[in-house]
């Protein structure tokens, strides 16, 4: 009976899925079911990872000043909507498009599966070419998210328009093709199952060009150069926002499988995502604890994000128990590293770099020390790491995909950000970055009734015309 109910539910997503039409001149055979199920789940793994742009939108809200949370949220929402018009049109066709080792050359202004033919790095699988293109989106707009995400609370709104657009066309998709399209560090079997080094340390990378020609927020550093604490406004919504990205990983991760038949094998990935994230938040709670003497919150949920960074490359080629040891390093070296990185002077209001690069660059490493040769044979990529007798050859092409990566995507999102800063200037005054990114670029707070009041307490005057001085006390309040 319940066998019974299964096969009906499955077939009334399917005819609820795709047009009636489709099986009007085919027979409903078990191998056209088989595509429209493979089809339906990455649908909704693509879906899992678009969901993550609002755990993006809360996290990186909660993280920055009351005055800045409206302006960060919608930039959720404005680089979501570059994302999607600009692989279409381009990055699509640059990133998976025929082409040579370093980029495609076709399929752009994508026009749906009728462009098949030019897209033969993706056709091992038999899903939808449609359905394909948004899980690959999805992920693509991951990558911004995270690069735009260390130029929070003084970067021009036109910063997030322009940049944006030339990475999500001719940074972004030059990696992805390089590991997944066909390119050079695929055909040498370099391992990222699902994008530690393709989305998380190129979105990270250019982070770091960005938050280092921006320069530091104001108040961020003293007199002497010792980093100030510049606290986030709400960290229930940071909470909630690490919560919601951790349910939008099982898209990234289990989803990458592209298939829920055969051996299950998306519930294996499932399992070593799902550990690593827990260990990352126990280790980053624990040092912590040790190096402040209390548990802070805010660097666990940093555990969590580095964790699932680390193993969302590793988490099909290692066994469980690396999985957890994978987690508990990044949560730990994502802590330390980015204690050290603001000590150096390196202003990143979400740990973008510390978070989604150096945990980026370990799970790329990860892979060539713990992976299995079972598991290698099953995805049927690279060879077996270090510690399974593989020898450094595996470990030498990560290595390898990781500088190239790096130096690609730092010096390109350089001369960019240093091209648009000379031209147009990347930097808000020091003026709107006092009265807060809300009111100077949208001229509406996102917590009107709370800054108004606010603001109403220094004074009668309007908010646009208080001093630098004033406005300044208002950033230190919030």
């Amino acid at each position: 009976m319940k066998r019974k109910w299964i096969v009906g539910l499955i077939t009334a997503i399917l005819i609820m899925a795709f047009p009636v039409s489709a099986f009007a001149a085919d027979e409903v055979t078990a191998p056209v079911l088989e595509i429209g199920l493979n089809t339906m789940f990455v649908f909704l793994a693509a879906l899992l990872v678009f969901f993550m742009q609002a755990g993006f939108a809360l996290l990186e809200a909660g993280s920055v000043r009351m005055k800045n949370a409206g302006h960060v949220a919608g930039k959720t929402v404005l680089t979501l909507g570059i994302s999607v018009i600009a692989f279409w049109a381009a990055g699509f066709a640059f990133g998976f498009g025929n082409g040579n080792s370093f980029w495609g050359t076709t399929g752009f202004l994508f026009s749906g599966d009728s462009a098949a033919g030019s897209f033969a790095s993706l056709a091992a699988s038999d899903v939808s070419l449609n359905v394909k293109f948004l899980f690959q989106l999805s992920f693509a707009a991951v990558s911004l998210a995270i690069a735009c995400g260390g130029m929070a609370e003084r970067a021009k709104l036109s910063v997030y328009i322009i940049f944006g657009t030339l990475f999500m066309i001719l940074i972004y998709p030059v990696v992805a093709h390089w590991v997944w399209g066909g390119g050079w560090l695929g055909s040498l079997g370099m391992q990222d199952y699902a994008g530690s080094t393709v989305v998380h340390l190129t979105g990270a990378t250019a982070a770091l060009a960005a938050t280092f020609l921006l320069k530091p927020r104001l108040g961020k550093y003293n007199k002497e150069g010792k980093p100030n604490v510049i606290q986030g406004h709400n960290q229930v919504l940071t909470v909630l926002g690490v919560i919601i990205i951790w349910i939008g990983w099982f898209g990234f991760n289990p989803g990458s499988a592209l298939t829920p038949l055969g051996d299950g094998f998306f519930g294996y990935v499932a399992l070593t995502t799902n550990i690593a994230a827990a260990a990352g938040a126990l280790a980053a709670l624990f040092i912590s604890w040790v190096f402040a003497g209390k548990s802070d919150i805010s660097s666990m949920l940093n555990g969590v994000l580095a964790a699932f960074v680390a193993i969302t490359g590793s988490c099909a080629f290692v066994d469980a128990w690396a999985a957890v040891v994978i987690g508990a390093v990044a949560g730990i070296i994502g802590f330390l590293s980015g204690k050290w990185l603001e000590r150096a002077g390196l202003d990143d209001p979400i740990s973008a770099v510390s978070v989604h690069g150096i945990a980026g660059i370990w799970g790329a490493i990860s892979t060539g020390l713990f992976a299995t040769p079972e598991l290698v044979a099953t995805t049927g990529v690279g060879k077996p790491g270090l510690f399974y007798g593989g020898g450094f050859d595996q470990l030498g092409v990560q290595l390898l995909g990781v500088a190239g990566t790096f130096a690609f995507v730092l010096v390109a999102s350089f001369l960019v950000l240093a091209g648009m800063k000379w031209l147009i200037g990347i930097r808000v005054t020091e003026e709107e970055e006092m009265m807060g990114l809300d009111i100077s670029e949208h001229g509406a707070y996102g917590y009107p009734e709370q800054m108004q009041a606010l603001v109403g307490d220094m004074g009668t005057e309007p908010a646009l015309t208080r001093s630098s001085s004033e406005l300044g006390s208002i950033s230190v309040i919030k």
